[in-house]
C-alpha cells in the first residue's frame, strides 16, 4: 500500500483507528450474546468475545497514542515519536515511521520506539550517525538524513 505524500503520522493513526473500529463492529455483529446453541456455536461465540477484547485493548492503546501525539510538541531537527525519518542504513536511504506497531498497517515500514534502532534514533539530531545492536555481538550504524511529521515525496 502506498501512502500519499504529505500524509502525517496523526492521520495514519486516525486511519488505523477507523479500521480497528470497523473491524470491532463486524466482530460484534457476528457475536451472539446468548448462551444458547450447540457447543460449536458457544465456542465460536467465545472466540469472538476474545477477539473483541483484543480489539478493545488495541483501540484504547491507539486512542492514547493519538491523544499523546496531539499534546507532544515537535522539535525540528530531532527525531521524535510519530516522526517520519529517512535513514541511511548503509545501502541507501529508506523512509520509516517511528511509532507503535499499529502504524505499520498504514503501508509504511515502522520502527518501534523500543527496538534497538528506535532507541538509538529517538532524540538524535538530523545529520548524526548512531550505532545500535540489532542482536548481541552485531553493531550497525544509521545516519539520520531527515525527520519530520509527514511523508514527503
Amino acid at each position: 500500500m502506498t501512502v500519499p505524500a504529505g500524509t502525517d503520522s496523526l492521520t495514519l493513526l486516525n486511519d488505523r483507528l477507523s479500521v480497528l473500529r470497523e473491524e470491532r463492529a463486524r466482530v460484534l455483529a457476528e457475536t451472539t450474546l446468548e448462551a444458547s446453541g450447540d457447543v460449536a456455536d458457544r465456542a465460536t461465540n467465545v472466540e469472538a468475545l476474545i477477539r473483541l477484547q483484543s480489539l478493545d485493548e488495541r483501540i484504547a492503546s491507539l486512542e492514547l497514542e493519538i491523544a499523546d501525539s496531539r499534546r507532544r510538541p515537535h522539535q525540528n531537527g530531532v527525531v521524535g515519536l510519530g516522526d517520519v525519518v529517512t535513514l541511511d542504513l548503509g545501502d541507501g536511504d529508506e523512509t520509516y515511521l517511528i511509532g507503535p506497531v499499529e502504524q505499520a498497517f498504514a503501508g509504511v515500514d515502522t520502527i518501534t520506539p523500543g527496538s534497538p534502532l528506535g532507541q538509538a534514533i529517538l532524540g538524535a539530531e538530523v545529520g548524526s550517525t548512531v550505532s545500535y545492536e540489532p542482536r548481541r555481538g552485531v553493531t550497525m550504524k544509521a545516519t539520520i538524513r531527515s525527520a519530520g511529521q509527514s511523508l514527503a515525496a
